[in-house]
């Protein structure tokens, strides 16, 4: 038997590891061709954050585990790292030159999806015995579904669901069987811990796997909670840390929940097809056709025959009513893709199809019955716009072939088995290859898109590293951004940060200084200004094609006069100003500068481009809420009387021209240099400044002031929304540590949940000690003396 189920595992993974790299191959997608594959998430999150964690796994990172001094001025770094690179697989990032970070991600992707496809093969043999080479062709459709090719291969996080649930789902069978106490808790807190959101939905389709299976008693269903909570509180110390920096994030978007169209449902069945916003359910047709031949094959006995089917189609059903939808997304519409939970169906339906395998290949009547199933599916799919011609063609060969197949595989003769075999895996192949060509097609054009490693960012990193000053001065990798967490790609250390994580406190403040964002507010971008820069200690960054340098900039921590808590206005001229504690803009009502002073304008709401009389025309990406144009630099005033002119749509606000005296701004900050600490000493969790004697007033800290900073043994206090600590008694140091919320109690809750999985062992130990028989040493009696 584990022979067996080693043997389907290498082949399944190997089937899937096929499939996608043919499928990316034929449409000449990276790493096999110039298309790029990095778009959306994948480009603008996985691959920064894997280059993030190389750099920890190397020693090179700026922060640690716990904050990240790269984003964001400073942010919490621990939920990041809990939401995107916890998954065992991502450790193999370290093993690749830092610049193949884009093949690493690839590599990674591939491995996921050929050890679920490995995994649910195990499953199924796990189940029900069954031909060996049959749960490696199902356990590959599994991992080769549209939901993983087309949807999860560029959010490689999702694909540690597509893992768990099969793991979850022999965690189950243990549960049933009352085996392994220990190891299935273990395999649920790996599985929450990877990945909670996937994981989430695989154990609820791992609960409805185990009551599928007959499940009887309640000691086994007390059995199977105690082994979730066990494993889910072994997860505490990463999972409690990443649900309240969900808490503390910017809330992003907002969206009602729309069921698809069942036309657009139907379609996606079929190979090829593409749709954001519709649930990716293909299945090879061999797995389809033994799934739809299920109800009709009559080897099986009736309860299972009709269980899972109707567990299959009460799921089909859940995915497009609001209520169940909101249950399997954690009780949240998703932003984006709202069928997340789509490979639960996948793998559902391939449990459904091994029943039938297992109890015997279908014969004529049941695979009869299953193709009118099928074919009409697909004619329910001419009702929507989404199949294609290449969809049906696909599609019906795939489904002559698993005919075919199915019917050689009747005949038992060991040739012809061999066939039906080779066939089966053939089509199953070939079409989740067409899968994946289709959407690495079709992906571009719909979704923005980023270039893989190449000269640019070699050249930009390169840059950034020679002007690197860390911690005496900060250095921003600048416009116009790679990505939207170019400080973790290139290096240096900047305001730009994208993340689902990404903090309120740090989105308000950024936009309050006239910052500017993407994705409502959660991707925040790079704002390239000289008082925000002498602000948060900026003395290099990438502006066009090179770095422009400033080393006279304020320390990271400065001291302001005593005070309470600053209150921010309309205009972030005004903010800044007042944050830099002088007084450096004049803001003309006819819009006209001084000669001699740097233009900025301020339009969040605008695109289209500015020009500062008879310059250079610049552009601005606004359209509230979704884009915020940031402030942007127009110039130098050279002419007298020169004004803004602005080509393109959207409102502007009154005082939306700023002329920034250059003069009063250098005065402004040898102020601040001249108050400032006299030492930083930068940790990888914490600050400690030294300050100059007699100092008096509100020590700054130029970081945004995210939950968990303390300060001198204290929660944290704010002015403008940076960490601030008052400092009185001629006291000459200051000292901060940053926790994120939740990681003390977190690791309670792991301890104690430790310590119950320990205890019933320990227990049955001193139990067998003291039931033992007492072991007695054998004592050779003395010899007695010849008479």
């Amino acid at each position: 038997m584990q022979r067996n189920v080693l043997r389907a595992g290498a082949v399944a993974g190997l089937l899937t590891a096929l499939a996608v790299c043919a499928g990316d191959a034929a449409a000449r997608t990276f790493p096999f061709g110039p298309r790029t594959r990095s778009v959306n998430d994948l480009g603008n999150q996985f691959v920064p954050f894997h280059a993030h964690l190389w750099d920890l796994l190397h020693g090179r990172a700026d922060g640690g585990l716990l904050l990240n001094w790269s984003s964001g001025w400073g942010t919490s770094f621990l939920p990041d790292l809990g939401t995107y690179l916890t998954s065992p697989f991502a450790l193999l990032v370290g093993l690749f030159p830092r610049e193949d970070t884009d093949l690493a991600v690839y590599v990674i992707t591939v491995l996921k999806m050929a050890a679920a496809a490995a995994a649910m093969s195990g499953l199924l043999l796990g189940q029900r015995p069954g031909p060996w080479w049959g749960a490696a062709v199902l356990g590959a459709s599994y991992a080769l579904c549209g939901w993983a090719v087309v949807e999860a291969s560029y959010n490689p996080m999702w694909l540690d669901g597509l893992i768990a649930f099969p793991l979850l789902c022999l965690a189950g069978e243990w549960v049933r069987t009352g085996r392994h106490p220990v190891l299935g808790p273990v395999v649920v807190a790996v599985a929450w811990t990877a990945n909670f959101y996937t994981a989430w939905m695989a154990t609820l389709g791992a609960a409805l796997v185990l009551l599928a299976r007959g499940v009887r008693g309640r000691r086994v269903l007390l059995r199977a909670v105690w082994t979730v909570l066990l494993g889910i509180g072994l997860a505490a110390p990463v999972l409690v840390p990443v649900f309240l920096g969900s808490r503390h994030a910017y809330p992003g978007w907002t969206r009602e929940f729309a069921p698809a169209g069942w036309g657009e449902l139907a379609a996606r069945v079929l190979p090829a097809t593409y749709g954001f916003f519709t649930p990716a359910l293909f299945l090879g047709t061999g797995a389809l056709l033994l799934a739809a031949a299920l109800p009709f094959h009559r080897g099986v006995p009736a309860r299972e025959r009709w269980t899972w089917t109707g567990l299959v189609a009460a799921v089909v059903l859940s995915v497009q009513w609001e209520p169940t939808h909101l249950v399997w997304h954690v009780f949240a519409t998703p932003n984006g893709s709202p069928y997340r939970q789509t490979f639960v169906l996948a793998g559902l339906a391939v449990l459904a199809a091994w029943t039938a395998v297992a109890h015997g290949w279908p014969g004529w009547r049941a695979l009869t019955g299953g193709s009118l199933v099928l074919g009409a599916i697909a004619a329910g799919a001419a009702s929507g716009d989404l199949a294609t011609p290449w969809s049906y063609g696909l599609f019906g060969a795939g489904l002559a072939a698993a005919a075919g197949a199915l019917a050689l595989l009747r005949l038992r003769a060991r040739r012809y088995g061999l066939a039906g075999a080779v066939l089966l895996a053939g089509a199953l192949v070939g079409q989740a290859a067409a899968t994946t060509a289709h959407a690495d097609r079709e992906r571009p054009a719909r979704l923005d898109d980023y270039p893989a490693w190449g000269a640019d960012h070699a050249a930009r990193a390169a840059a950034v590293a020679r002007a690197d000053g860390w911690p005496r001065h900060r250095t921003d990798p600048g416009r116009p951004q790679l990505t939207g967490n170019d400080p973790l790609l290139v290096g240096g250390q900047g305001a730009a940060y994208y993340s689902s994580h990404t903090p309120a406190v740090l989105t308000r403040t950024l936009a309050a200084l006239g910052g500017g964002w993407t994705s409502n507010g959660r991707n925040l971008q790079s704002l390239d200004n000289p008082v925000t820069d002498a602000l948060f200690a900026v003395g290099a960054r990438w502006r066009g094609t090179e770095v422009v340098r400033n080393t006279g900039v304020p320390p990271l921590v400065t001291v302001r006069p005593p005070g309470g808590e600053l209150r921010y206005g309309a205009s972030p001229f005004r903010n800044q100003e007042l944050l830099l504690g002088s007084r450096v803009y004049d803001l003309p009502a006819d819009g006209a500068c001084p000669v001699g002073s740097d233009v900025h304008l301020w339009a969040p709401d605008f695109t289209g481009t500015a020009r500062l009389g008879a310059g250079a025309p610049v552009e601005l990406r606004g359209g509230l809420p979704r884009r915020r144009a940031p402030m942007t630099p127009l110039g130098v005033q050279r002419v007298a009387g020169a004004t803004v002119t602005l080509d393109g749509e959207g409102s502007v606000p009154p005082g939306s021209v700023g002329c920034l005296d250059r003069a009063r701004l250098e005065a402004a900050v040898a102020r601040l240099k001249a108050t400032g600490a006299v030492a930083v000493h930068v940790t990888a969790d914490g600050v400690r400044a030294e300050l100059p004697p007699g100092t008096r007033g509100t020590a700054v800290l130029a970081a945004p002031r995210i939950a968990g900073w303390r300060c001198d043994g204290r929660p944290a206090g704010s002015y403008g929304g940076l960490v601030a600590v008052p400092v009185t008694g001629g006291r000459t140091t200051v000292s901060c540590v940053f926790r994120p919320p939740g990681l003390r109690g977190g690791v309670v809750v792991g301890v104690v949940a430790l310590l119950a999985l320990a205890a019933p062992g320990q227990v049955r130990r001193l139990r067998a000690t003291k039931t033992s028989p007492p072991h007695h040493r054998a004592v050779t009696p003395p010899a007695v003396p010849a008479a």
